[in-house]
Protein backbone atom coordinates (compact mmCIF):
# COMPACT_ATOMS: atom_id res chain seq x y z
CA UNK A 1 0.00 0.00 0.00
CA UNK A 2 1.45 3.39 -0.63
CA UNK A 3 1.93 6.22 1.50
CA UNK A 4 0.04 9.42 0.64
CA UNK A 5 1.32 12.63 1.81
CA UNK A 6 -0.84 15.74 1.62
CA UNK A 7 0.62 19.00 1.15
CA UNK A 8 -1.11 22.30 2.46
CA UNK A 9 -0.20 26.41 2.64
CA UNK A 10 2.20 25.73 5.03
CA UNK A 11 5.41 26.47 3.43
CA UNK A 12 4.07 26.91 0.39
CA UNK A 13 5.92 29.11 -2.24
CA UNK A 14 4.99 32.47 -2.50
CA UNK A 15 6.17 35.98 -3.42
CA UNK A 16 7.49 38.45 -0.92
CA UNK A 17 4.92 40.80 0.09
CA UNK A 18 6.85 44.11 -1.12
CA UNK A 19 3.30 46.18 -0.42
CA UNK A 20 4.76 47.97 2.65
CA UNK A 21 8.40 48.55 1.39
CA UNK A 22 9.77 52.19 -0.10
CA UNK A 23 10.55 52.71 -3.77
CA UNK A 24 14.02 54.00 -4.28
CA UNK A 25 16.44 53.54 -7.06
CA UNK A 26 17.71 50.33 -6.73
CA UNK A 27 20.95 49.07 -9.18
CA UNK A 28 22.80 45.55 -8.85
CA UNK A 29 25.56 44.58 -11.19
CA UNK A 30 26.33 40.88 -11.89
CA UNK A 31 29.16 39.73 -14.11
CA UNK A 32 30.35 36.37 -15.37
CA UNK A 33 32.99 34.83 -18.05
CA UNK A 34 32.82 32.62 -21.52
CA UNK A 35 35.55 30.79 -22.15
CA UNK A 36 36.84 29.44 -25.14
CA UNK A 37 39.11 28.17 -28.16
CA UNK A 38 41.28 30.78 -29.31
CA UNK A 39 39.94 30.62 -32.80
CA UNK A 40 36.25 30.59 -31.85
CA UNK A 41 37.50 33.96 -30.22
CA UNK A 42 39.25 35.67 -33.37
CA UNK A 43 36.75 34.56 -35.39
CA UNK A 44 34.11 36.65 -32.84
CA UNK A 45 36.68 39.66 -32.85
CA UNK A 46 37.03 39.50 -36.71
CA UNK A 47 33.37 39.66 -37.36
CA UNK A 48 33.46 36.72 -39.37
CA UNK A 49 31.22 34.40 -37.45
CA UNK A 50 28.10 33.39 -40.30
CA UNK A 51 25.53 33.83 -37.86
CA UNK A 52 26.59 37.81 -37.41
CA UNK A 53 27.12 40.17 -35.02
CA UNK A 54 28.12 37.95 -32.32
CA UNK A 55 28.72 40.53 -29.75
CA UNK A 56 25.82 42.53 -30.85
CA UNK A 57 23.66 40.12 -30.86
CA UNK A 58 24.32 38.48 -27.91
CA UNK A 59 23.85 42.55 -25.40
CA UNK A 60 20.52 42.44 -27.04
CA UNK A 61 19.91 38.89 -26.02
CA UNK A 62 20.85 39.52 -22.79
CA UNK A 63 18.52 43.33 -22.80
CA UNK A 64 15.84 41.10 -23.97
CA UNK A 65 16.46 38.24 -20.82
CA UNK A 66 16.86 41.04 -18.20
CA UNK A 67 12.85 42.07 -19.15
CA UNK A 68 11.55 38.27 -19.10
CA UNK A 69 13.07 37.72 -15.73
CA UNK A 70 9.80 37.11 -13.93
CA UNK A 71 8.65 35.30 -16.61
CA UNK A 72 10.95 32.81 -16.03
CA UNK A 73 11.75 32.40 -12.37
CA UNK A 74 8.61 31.61 -10.74
CA UNK A 75 8.70 33.81 -7.62
CA UNK A 76 10.51 37.41 -8.81
CA UNK A 77 8.31 40.29 -9.04
CA UNK A 78 7.73 41.74 -12.22
CA UNK A 79 9.88 45.10 -12.45
CA UNK A 80 9.90 48.16 -14.75
CA UNK A 81 13.45 48.41 -15.20
CA UNK A 82 14.79 52.21 -15.68
CA UNK A 83 18.15 51.21 -17.13
CA UNK A 84 19.70 47.96 -18.57
CA UNK A 85 23.48 47.97 -19.71
CA UNK A 86 25.80 45.32 -20.88
CA UNK A 87 29.06 45.45 -21.38
CA UNK A 88 31.25 42.66 -22.91
CA UNK A 89 35.09 42.74 -22.46
CA UNK A 90 37.50 40.55 -24.35
CA UNK A 91 40.60 38.97 -22.73
CA UNK A 92 42.84 37.64 -25.95
CA UNK A 93 45.37 36.41 -23.49
CA UNK A 94 42.74 34.25 -21.55
CA UNK A 95 40.64 33.69 -24.59
CA UNK A 96 37.30 34.98 -22.89
CA UNK A 97 34.80 37.65 -22.37
CA UNK A 98 33.84 39.07 -19.29
CA UNK A 99 30.15 40.06 -19.37
CA UNK A 100 29.11 43.01 -16.86
CA UNK A 101 25.32 44.08 -17.03
CA UNK A 102 24.46 46.68 -14.70
CA UNK A 103 20.47 46.81 -13.70
CA UNK A 104 18.40 49.74 -12.95
CA UNK A 105 15.01 50.21 -11.64
CA UNK A 106 12.99 52.83 -9.34
CA UNK A 107 10.90 50.22 -6.96
CA UNK A 108 10.35 48.09 -4.02
CA UNK A 109 12.58 45.18 -4.91
CA UNK A 110 15.92 44.81 -6.01
CA UNK A 111 17.35 44.12 -9.63
CA UNK A 112 19.44 41.34 -8.99
CA UNK A 113 18.10 38.69 -10.50
CA UNK A 114 17.46 40.99 -13.39
CA UNK A 115 20.97 41.32 -13.69
CA UNK A 116 21.88 37.83 -12.99
CA UNK A 117 19.53 36.51 -15.77
CA UNK A 118 21.22 39.01 -18.38
CA UNK A 119 24.06 37.81 -17.74
CA UNK A 120 23.68 34.26 -18.79
CA UNK A 121 21.22 35.05 -21.65
CA UNK A 122 24.39 37.23 -23.02
CA UNK A 123 26.34 34.19 -22.57
CA UNK A 124 24.23 31.74 -23.48
CA UNK A 125 23.56 33.48 -26.67
CA UNK A 126 27.57 33.72 -27.57
CA UNK A 127 27.65 29.84 -26.86
CA UNK A 128 24.71 28.98 -29.26
CA UNK A 129 26.10 31.41 -31.89
CA UNK A 130 29.63 29.16 -31.75
CA UNK A 131 28.82 26.13 -30.59
CA UNK A 132 29.17 24.94 -34.29
CA UNK A 133 33.64 25.81 -34.34
CA UNK A 134 33.38 25.23 -30.38
CA UNK A 135 31.49 23.33 -28.30
CA UNK A 136 33.71 23.42 -25.20
CA UNK A 137 33.22 26.72 -24.26
CA UNK A 138 32.70 26.73 -20.52
CA UNK A 139 30.36 29.83 -19.10
CA UNK A 140 31.26 30.14 -15.10
CA UNK A 141 31.92 32.75 -11.98
CA UNK A 142 28.30 34.32 -12.85
CA UNK A 143 27.67 36.08 -9.65
CA UNK A 144 26.27 39.49 -7.95
CA UNK A 145 28.89 42.09 -7.47
CA UNK A 146 27.05 44.92 -6.39
CA UNK A 147 23.39 46.20 -5.53
CA UNK A 148 22.42 49.42 -3.47
CA UNK A 149 18.74 50.95 -2.51
CA UNK A 150 16.19 49.38 -0.65
CA UNK A 151 16.62 49.08 3.21
CA UNK A 152 19.38 46.57 3.14
CA UNK A 153 21.44 49.69 1.74
CA UNK A 154 24.70 49.33 -0.52
CA UNK A 155 26.59 45.79 -1.09
CA UNK A 156 29.81 44.98 -2.39
CA UNK A 157 31.67 41.53 -3.05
Amino acid sequence: MSKLTHFNDHGAAHMVDIGEKSVTHRIAIAVGLISMQKETLALIIEGGHKKGDVLGIARTAGIMGAKKTSELIPLCHPLSLTHINIDLIVDEESSSILCECRAETEGKTGVEMEALTAVQVTLLTIYDMCKAVDRGMTISDVQLSEKSGGKSGHWKR
